[in-house]
């Protein structure tokens, strides 16, 4: 049970339905009494970071993530192996 709590809420819609509906952003109390801040600021960055959020979800991985795990243990061993014949042969 809530008593006298009130909270202002900016529910902004996704950019992208694949990944989530809607993005629900409480907002401090405070957010709206410091200067030159208006409604308009705090919407638009509510929804530059939904947006930003869309985007890194829907961007290929890096190049080394896409490689499988076991050619990295395939080429960590054979790195070892090399490096173990290498010193025992000098």
């Amino acid at each position: 049970m809530v008593k006298g709590t009130s909270r202002r809420v900016i529910v902004v819609d996704s950019p992208d339905p694949k990944l989530f509906e809607q993005a629900i952003f409480i907002v401090k109390n405070e957010a709206f009494t410091k200067e030159g801040v208006t409604s308009q600021q705090v919407l638009g960055e509510a929804c530059r970071i939904a947006q930003g959020y869309a985007a890194r979800q829907t961007g290929q991985p890096p190049f080394w993530r896409r490689i499988p795990r076991w050619t990295w243990i395939a080429a960590g061993a054979i790195l070892l192996a090399a490096v173990l014949l290498a010193v025992f042969l000098l």
